[in-house]
């Protein structure tokens, strides 16, 4: 009997806790875009390179993120959104220009590499986003692509 008021304690108290955190969204206001900064913009790759970029990679790379319905639930917005902090801290293609040259030309090797070595986009991201999904003729075209960067 103990165990089941244990139990029914630990429930109750998940649950109140579940509702609690509701009242702590995340905020999902992008900074505002300077399309003059952008990279694609400025590397003007072929229109399917262009697209796999803002479909597969500008949710987490970007100012332009689209939160989808489920970043209105707590704990997955957080989730979401360390995710889209983490990936703009590494690298973000609406402030591309702004970066240094040896930055670019690092920022490109390591394209190159979490692309090829199927890092990205993660499978997390892709489960969520259908569209995001890459095959590998895709993947080496965006690949052999980043190379002509170099």
């Amino acid at each position: 009997m103990k165990k089941r008021k244990i139990i029914k304690t630990v429930l109750i108290l998940a649950a109140i806790l579940l509702v609690v955190i509701q009242f702590f969204p995340i905020d999902k206001t992008n900074p505002k875009v300077d399309l003059a900064q952008d990279f694609v913009q400025n590397t003007t790759p072929p229109k399917e390179i262009a697209n796999l970029l803002t479909t597969a990679c500008y949710d987490c790379h970007s100012h332009t993120t689209k939160y989808p319905w489920y970043t209105n639930v707590q704990p997955f917005a957080w989730w979401i959104k360390g995710h889209v902090n983490n990936g703009n801290e590494h690298l973000n293609f609406s402030t591309w220009t702004t970066y240094e040259p040896k930055k670019k030309s690092h920022k490109i090797e390591e394209m190159i590499e979490v692309v090829a070595g199927k890092e990205m986009p993660m499978l997390s991201y892709m489960v969520a986003h259908n569209e995001a999904w890459i095959n590998a003729e895709q993947r080496k075209a965006l690949v052999d692509w980043f190379k002509t960067l170099e």
